[in-house]
């Protein structure tokens, strides 16, 4: 069974973070699926991306949406909540419950905003290491994530070798590249630039009710960096909305519809405090910090790895997961998997193309 169950935590112990600050108290918010043994051994942890959040799968009462990677978990899935106890937290700098930019900065009533400190992807996998702690899980039978959740999948393995017996990540990397970067780039700035975003004093309300365009214009930069030319090709083609005339200066090929529909909606439910420290601690992620090289933080790694590229992602280049396996093989450990999946769907495939991976994922579990 499914036995959705959504949870809070309140902690009042400082949270050291690598940039050298301290963010206390802070909550986190988290999601559980399936029940847990008597023997705590059938943990899995979900990581979510950019933009997820805590809900990975099931659908809650009165409304008909489903957790993001619905397709991968639950009853008789890949992820099968039947043998497993899955559990999914929402990252600190998010917007869904856990403790980011908007809110209150104790002791005041007011929101953090620009005083939130920049967290980076290992901030957030320690954060979800001292909840489990608490939680009384102290190891895991796996660790999965795709995307941002890859990141955080890998500094599990790196920063803390012994907590997974399993990890799969994928359309991740061990660095983020220039391109990726530039891409959050022109997300940054639109945002920074939008007059509505007001510095960074907007009203909350306002923008859930009436979006911000320069997010929107942001998001649309992103999303063409999520699909492929194939994938774009495939599902619109050249194809012009029906009501709009082609020789009319604003009409709109499908695409263009589909990139303005996806951008400003998403404006209205993610915050864009949020979108920026993400983006930042994505920018910055690499898991060689702290290390002489980066052979020598993957050879922290003890857990099984499963490592999942997508052929047309353009965001993190399958190159980019070959390598991580590459330098394993070439250190000598035995310890890792590299799938490379035949998609033109591109970055997304890992949350649209469940049947390419479910099998994968079910025999790595």
């Amino acid at each position: 069974m499914l036995n959705l169950q959504t949870a809070s935590e309140h902690f009042t112990n400082p949270l050291y973070l690598e940039s050298g600050r301290i963010l206390e108290p802070y909550d986190i918010v988290y999601e559980t699926y399936g029940e847990l043994n008597v023997a705590k051994d059938n943990v899995i942890v979900i990581c979510h991306a950019l933009t997820g959040s805590h809900h990975a799968a099931g659908t809650y009462e009165g409304d008909n949406k489903a957790g993001w990677w619905d397709g991968l978990i639950g009853q008789g899935k890949a992820v099968d909540t039947d043998k497993f106890f899955v559990i999914c937290t929402n990252v600190i700098g998010s917007c869904f419950g856990s403790t980011g930019p908007m809110s209150p900065r104790y002791p005041y009533t007011d929101e953090y905003r620009y005083k939130f400190p920049v967290v980076t992807i290992l901030d957030m996998v320690k954060a979800q290491r001292i909840l489990f702690d608490r939680l009384g899980i102290h190891q895991v039978h796996a660790i999965i994530g795709g995307s941002m959740g890859g990141m955080q999948a890998l500094a599990f393995g790196v920063f803390f070798p012994n907590f997974a017996k399993k990890i799969i990540a994928m359309a991740a990397t061990a660095v983020t590249q220039p391109w990726a970067i530039a891409f959050n780039k022109v997300a940054q700035e639109a945002i920074l630039k939008d007059p509505e975003f007001k510095n960074g004093y907007y009203d909350p309300a306002v923008i859930r009710e009436n979006g911000l365009s320069g997010m929107a214009i942001g998001r649309m930069a992103g999303h063409i960096s999520f699909l492929s030319p194939d994938s774009m090709e495939r599902k619109f083609g050249r194809e012009y909305k029906r009501n709009d005339g082609l020789y009319e200066l604003f009409g709109k090929f499908q695409i263009e519809s589909y990139l303005e529909y996806n951008g400003y909606n998403f404006t209205k439910w993610f915050d864009p405090l949020s979108y920026l420290y993400i983006t930042k601690a994505i920018n910055i992620y690499d898991l060689s910090r702290g290390f002489d090289s980066m052979e020598e933080a993957l050879s922290k790694i003890n857990a099984e790895l499963y490592l999942v590229s997508f052929d047309k992602d353009l965001l993190f280049l399958p190159s980019e997961m070959r390598s991580i396996h590459d330098t394993l093989v070439q250190l000598g450990k035995t310890n890792s998997d590299y799938f490379n999946v035949d998609s033109d769907y591109g970055h997304d495939a890992f949350l649209v193309e469940i049947d390419k991976i479910e099998d994968y994922v079910r025999s790595a579990l």
